[in-house]
């Protein structure tokens, strides 16, 4: 790894350590000729499949795009960095973890309203919004109605 500062071949790991959810490395690094320090991230250089568009049109798959959308629906809500990248990459490790070639980008969204649903509800209906196209008052009601309903089955029922 060539050190940013002077440029030199050699520089030497200080520390090592695994960052988000396990898929990435942190790596402190020293410059052996000036002596500086930075830190590097390492992460598997998966292949990503392509999105079919609802027009039929492909194109490469863009993560930044995603994590834009994902990160205008999480905007003002109590997430720390930390846990927005944590699910960012469950969003990424299902996706590459699918095995397809191509993928449709109404999957893409599901996948990323599941993920979604379980971090922030608020988030969840701001991207639900935007994603199945709400026309009034009434969508959002039925959206939090359904919200409502599956969080109440998720809860044990209390002993008295």
């Amino acid at each position: 790894m060539f050190c940013p500062f002077c440029q030199a071949e050699d520089t030497k790991v200080v520390d090592s350590r695994l960052v988000a959810d396990g898929s990435q490395i942190r790596r402190r690094r020293e410059c052996e000729v000036c002596h500086s320090r930075f830190t590097t991230f390492e992460t598997a250089d998966l292949a990503l499949p392509r999105v079919i568009k609802n027009n039929g049109e492909r194109q490469p798959f863009n993560g930044s795009k995603l994590k834009r959308g994902m990160l205008r629906a999480l905007e003002k809500r109590p997430l720390s960095t930390e846990e927005i990248d944590t699910a960012f990459g469950k969003i990424l490790n299902e996706i590459r973890t699918s095995g397809v070639r191509e993928i449709k980008s109404y999957t893409v969204g599901e996948i990323m309203m599941k993920v979604l649903k379980d971090i922030d509800q608020v988030a969840y209906v701001r991207f639900a919004s935007v994603y199945r196209d709400f026309q009034d008052i009434k969508d959002f009601s039925e959206e939090i109605n359904s919200l409502s309903k599956s969080s109440s089955k998720k809860r044990k029922p209390t002993k008295k």
